[in-house]
C-alpha cells in the first residue's frame, strides 16, 4: 500500500521532495499514511473508502464548504492540497481515491482520557466547531451515509444480518441478540423535535487534535461524516469515549463504568464554548448519550453477522467483543440516565 501511496502523492500540488511514507495503523475505514520530510510530518494522505463513502466527490465538496468556516479563533484550521487536476482529491488508475491534507503540528489525539481537563477542553471545542457552523443550511449539504444514526434504519439492516447470519454466529452473539431488541425499544424515542444542525456524527474522543504543549484542544479531525443530524448524536458520542474508562475493545466486562466526573467536565466546556443549546436538546442529551453506544454495538454486532464486511478486525471475534463493550456500557448509561440529566440541569440550566 506505500507503493501506491508514493505514486497517489506525486499527484498533488506540492514541492515534489524526497518524502517518507509511514502507516497510521489506527482508523477503522480510511487507510491514512504520514508524509514526512527528515522524519518531520508534512502531510496527512489518506486513501478514502469508496466502497463506504461511495460519491467521494460529493463528500470532498462538503469538506470544501465547510473548511473556510473552520477558522475561527482558537480553532486550528485544516485544508487539502489540491490535485494537478485542481480537484481536492486524486483518483489513481485502480480506481481508489486519494487527498492530501495539512498536518496540525504539535498535536496529538488520545483514544482515551482519564483527564478531566481532556474532557473540558473536548467540550469546548466541539461547542466551537457547532457554533461556526451554526448559520449553514443542512439543505446545502449532501448526505454522504443516508441515514448514519437513524436508530430505526440500523434495525432494518441488523434483521437482515439476522436472517442471513449462519448457526454458528447466530449462538455465539445469542445474547447480545437479546439485548438488541430489549433496548430498541427503550431507545427508539424520536427526536423530530430537535433542530437539524450540521454535525460532526463521529466525534470519539481520537477526533479531537490536542497541543501537546498548552493542553488546549485544536480542533476535530476525520470530517467526512460532517451532515445534517441532531446535536445529540455529536455530545453523546463524545461523552461514549469519555465517561467509559476503557476502549470499547477492552474484553474485561468488569472494567467498564461511567464517570459522571467526566461528564461534568465536557459539559463546562460545551457550556465555556458559549454554543447554544435549545431546551429540547439540553433535554435529550441523556438519550443521546444512551443512543450512542447502542447503535455502534448494533452496528458492530451486524458487522459480526455478516461475517464481517464492513469494520476492519485485527482477530475473529473482534465484532463481538466490541459489540459487547458498547452494549454493556448502554446498560449502564440506561441506569445512570436520572443522573445525567441531574447533570445537565446542573451545569447547562434548564
Amino acid at each position: 500500500m506505500e507503493v501506491a501511496a508514493a505514486k497517489a502523492l506525486k499527484h498533488f500540488v506540492i514541492e515534489q521532495r524526497d518524502y517518507k511514507i509511514r502507516s497510521v495503523g489506527q482508523g477503522y475505514i480510511n487507510t491514512t499514511f504520514r508524509v514526512q520530510e527528515e522524519n518531520l510530518t508534512v502531510y496527512i494522505l489518506q486513501c478514502i473508502n469508496n466502497k463506504v463513502f461511495p460519491d467521494v466527490p460529493a463528500l470532498m465538496e462538503n469538506l470544501r464548504t465547510i473548511l473556510p468556516l473552520l477558522a475561527a479563533e482558537d480553532y486550528h484550521p485544516i485544508s487539502f492540497m489540491p490535485s494537478k487536476a485542481r480537484l481536492p482529491y486524486y483518483k489513481d488508475e485502480e480506481g481508489a481515491f486519494w487527498r492530501l491534507l495539512t498536518f496540525v503540528p504539535n498535536s496529538v489525539a488520545f483514544d482515551l482520557t482519564h483527564e478531566p481537563d481532556i474532557a473540558f477542553e473536548a467540550g469546548r471545542i466541539l461547542g466551537l466547531f457547532h457554533s461556526c457552523l451554526e448559520n449553514l443550511p443542512a439543505a446545502s449539504f449532501k448526505e454522504v451515509l443516508p441515514g448514519f444514526h437513524d436508530i430505526s434504519l440500523r434495525r432494518k439492516e441488523y434483521l437482515l444480518a439476522l436472517k442471513q447470519a449462519n448457526s454458528e454466529r447466530l449462538q455465539s452473539a445469542s445474547k447480545e441478540i437479546e439485548f438488541a431488541e430489549e433496548a430498541f425499544f427503550k431507545l427508539d424515542v424520536g427526536f423530530e423535535n430537535l433542530p437539524v444542525r450540521i454535525c460532526h456524527n463521529d466525534t470519539k474522543l481520537n477526533n479531537f487534535l490536542f497541543s501537546n504543549v498548552t493542553g488546549k484542544a485544536l480542533c476535530l479531525i476525520d470530517l467526512d461524516t460532517v451532515m445534517p443530524g441532531y446535536i445529540i448524536y455529536d455530545l453523546g458520542d463524545a461523552i461514549r469515549t469519555l465517561a467509559n474508562p476503557v476502549s470499547e475493545d477492552d474484553t474485561d466486562l468488569k472494567k467498564i463504568g461511567f464517570d459522571l466526573d467526566m461528564v461534568t467536565a465536557f459539559l463546562r466546556g460545551i457550556k465555556k464554548s458559549k454554543l447554544k443549546l435549545s431546551d429540547s436538546e439540553k433535554q435529550a442529551i441523556p438519550s443521546g448519550v444512551a443512543l450512542m453506544p447502542y447503535l455502534h454495538g448494533l452496528r458492530a454486532l451486524t458487522d459480526y453477522l455478516n461475517n464481517d464486511v464492513y469494520y476492519q478486525i485485527s482477530y475473529a471475534d473482534q465484532n463481538l467483543d466490541r459489540c459487547r463493550n458498547l452494549f454493556c456500557f448502554t446498560r449502564i448509561v440506561l441506569e445512570k440516565k436520572d443522573a445525567i440529566s441531574k447533570l445537565v440541569k446542573s451545569v447547562l440550566g434548564k
